[in-house]
């Protein structure tokens, strides 16, 4: 089996990983840090907004069950890539809309699937999410690891990563576990 690498931020990434570690042909989601300027950046240091760094996951996938255009689509819908630095009320660079691309191939399938969404006019404002290449990726640390499965009856597991996959499930049941 061949698998592959996806490094995606749409805003908090409890959220992302609790969608995309319900997806068939998904071997493993790490929550984790990227883009910035610090090595090794603590959750403290990334709130801070003072690294640079995205939360981020990490998917590692099966391509042979689910492709890299599909995670995107699903990546597309699963937050508002319209609100730059934003998410909820999460406010800061670190909740940034970012596709950081491994390769040019992924590089070209996220510009093609962000024009696609966009074209579609499922969001009425314009996609603000930014695509880079992926330097460093850092894990979060253990608590944040499997966040929404260890948590479910924390306020913000119910309120907030609920309804998105919710969501998630109505437009991408298929895919879904």
């Amino acid at each position: 089996m061949n698998l592959e690498v996806a490094t995606l931020g749409g805003g908090c990434f409890w959220c992302l990983e609790a969608v995309f570690q319900r997806l068939r042909g998904v071997q493993k989601v790490v929550s984790g840090y990227s883009g910035g300027l610090r090595p090794n950046p603590s959750y403290e240091q990334v709130c801070s907004g003072a690294t640079g760094h995205a939360e981020v996951v990490q998917i590692t996938f099966d391509p042979g069950v689910i492709s890299f255009r599909q995670l995107l689509e699903i990546f597309w819908m699963s937050h508002d890539p319209t609100t730059l630095n934003r998410q909820g009320a999460d406010v800061g660079t670190q909740y940034r809309s970012v596709v950081f691309y491994q390769n040019e191939t992924q590089l070209r399938l996220a510009e093609e699937v962000k024009s696609a969404v966009e074209r579609a006019g499922f969001w009425k404002q314009p996609i603000v999410t930014e695509i880079s290449p992926l330097s460093e990726f850092y894990p979060a640390e253990d608590y944040h690891q499997n966040y929404f499965n260890s948590n479910r009856g924390r306020p913000y597991c119910q309120f907030v990563i609920e309804p998105k996959l919710e969501k998630a499930v109505s437009e991408f049941g298929k895919l879904m576990d």
